[in-house]
């Protein structure tokens, strides 16, 4: 199992959990970017970088990951496409996207762009938090444990 992170969008407390478990775990992480990023020096973290445009880095990832691999992204098309190959996404907020709810996020995630092309405000997602970084955490840690158990 290999866990890949969307990193443009990635917040940095998110990614700094994600160095110290790979290290931790001894997991191999992947951040896909379509620019640098200053990562600490392990044999576990690695950096893809892709060229900028939409949708470069979500492919690279599709095409990258195998069954049972984990992806960091709040992109929700992204997850969908994670999920179709039976690999699994966790958002940056803790939330585990499986089989068995994707679709309905995905409908939701839809009909809201749709009501924000035709002119309605809609309002943003909430501003990331402290309490977002520990669900996050504790949310991959139960995971782990979980995945790597078997």
């Amino acid at each position: 199992m290999e866990i890949y992170i969307d990193a443009d969008a990635c917040p940095k407390n998110i990614k700094e959990i994600l160095y110290r478990t790979a290290v931790k775990r001894q997991v191999q992480l992947n951040l896909v970017a379509n620019k640098f990023l200053r990562t600490p020096e392990s044999t576990f973290i690695k950096t893809i970088i892709v060229p900028g445009g939409q949708d470069v880095a979500d492919d690279k990832i599709v095409e990258l990951i195998s069954e049972g691999d984990l992806v960091i992204t709040a992109d929700i098309p992204l997850a969908d496409r994670v999920i179709e190959k039976h690999a699994f996404a966790i958002n940056p907020r803790g939330n585990l996207y499986t089989k068995d709810n994707i679709k309905e996020i995905l409908s939701n995630r839809n009909f809201f762009t749709e009501l924000r092309n035709n002119g309605i405000d809609t309002g943003g997602p909430a501003p990331f938090t402290t309490k977002d970084s520990h669900e996050f955490a504790n949310q991959l840690d139960r995971f782990l444990t979980k995945m790597l158990r078997r």
